[in-house]
């Protein structure tokens, strides 16, 4: 392969001196189409579906990617991009290693935030509220829909544990593979599970021209279900 082929070398190169690293010299323009209260679902499930799917049919790349942020016992935040595998009424749903960091942060501390970034379509949801685990039911009924190579992958990986090389992580799975091959059913490790955020709050962010963007936020009023109140950009 070439130089020219090579997309590490690619990435690393220098930049052209057409394009302005300059952070404060980034700027985008925004669409004129706002967020009218008027033109909101009456809760934030209905109206995430409605977002949901125009974003999927924007074409956006894994539209069901969100940013995590959690916090440790010290109020130390960490944040890392998982994959929105569920939501209803209910809340949204995600899996992941229980032993991992984000796991093991939400065990001490359940508030976390949930950010869809949509920076294709000037839109952003952000959740805040609380994880707690999904029932051992739902978890083993999603782990069995996951292709063979990702349920042996949560086998094999210690999430945010140390790993002395990646040989040492390819040999696990390798003999994890030879152990369960293809058409093998694979059981659900124990580890590993999903968390449902219970919103508290939802906000929906579109942006608009000079900086001006929309911000609606709904908020849970117990039984009385969700007020909608408009924040400055």
């Amino acid at each position: 392969m070439s130089h020219a082929d090579d997309p590490i070398r690619r990435i690393s190169a220098a930049p052209s001196p057409s394009v302005s690293l300059d952070p404060a010299a980034m700027r985008a323009r925004y669409r004129e189409v706002g967020l009218a209260e008027k033109d909101c679902a009456a809760d934030p499930f209905a109206q995430f579906l409605a977002w949901f799917g125009q974003a999927a049919e924007s074409g956006l790349p894994e539209p069901n990617a969100m940013v995590l942020s959690t916090a440790d016992p010290a109020g130390r935040p960490s944040s890392r991009t998982v994959l929105l595998k569920k939501f209803d009424e209910r809340g949204f749903v995600f899996f992941t290693n229980y032993g991992s960091r984000k796991g093991r942060e939400i065990e001490a501390n359940p508030q976390v935030s949930l950010l869809f970034p949509w920076h294709g379509i000037a839109r952003q949801v952000i959740v805040g509220g609380v994880a707690e685990r999904t029932g051992r039911d739902e978890t083993v009924a999603y782990f069995r829909t996951r292709p063979h190579g990702s349920q042996l992958g949560a086998w094999a990986s210690e999430q945010s544990s140390r790993v002395a090389s990646r040989a040492d992580l390819d040999q696990l799975y390798t003999e994890l593979a030879e152990r369960y091959p293809e058409d093998t059913d694979v059981p659900a490790p124990p580890q590993w599970g999903g968390y449902r955020v219970v919103p508290e709050t939802v906000e929906f962010w579109q942006g608009r021209e000079n900086r001006l963007h929309d911000r609606l936020r709904y908020v849970r009023a117990g039984a009385a279900g969700w007020t909608i109140e408009r924040l400055c950009p």
